[in-house]
């Protein structure tokens, strides 16, 4: 049964469309894992997929938009653009 979800986890990786996507579901996967071995327990692996899945967003969008920088105008409001 573990390796069904396991299998599972990285073919719905696999066909995720964007980064971030990718990131999400590799981080979640492997959070989950990595949980669930290390509590033995399914709260642990819950906690794991959560915390994975949050760090791989967060490393899938930086690689997403390469190139840009975030800026702030003078009235405080940010946007994007080429990096100089």
């Amino acid at each position: 049964m573990r390796k069904v979800i396991l299998v599972a986890a990285f073919v719905g990786a696999l066909a995720s469309c964007t980064a971030t996507e990718k990131g999400t579901a590799i981080g979640a996967g492997t959070g989950a894992i990595i949980g669930g071995a290390v509590s033995d327990s399914w709260g642990g692996a819950a906690i794991g997929a959560v915390a994975g899945g949050v760090a791989g967003a967060l490393i899938g969008r930086s690689t997403e938009r390469r190139g840009y920088c975030v800026y702030r105008d003078r009235y405080g409001r940010t946007y994007e653009a080429r990096c100089r």
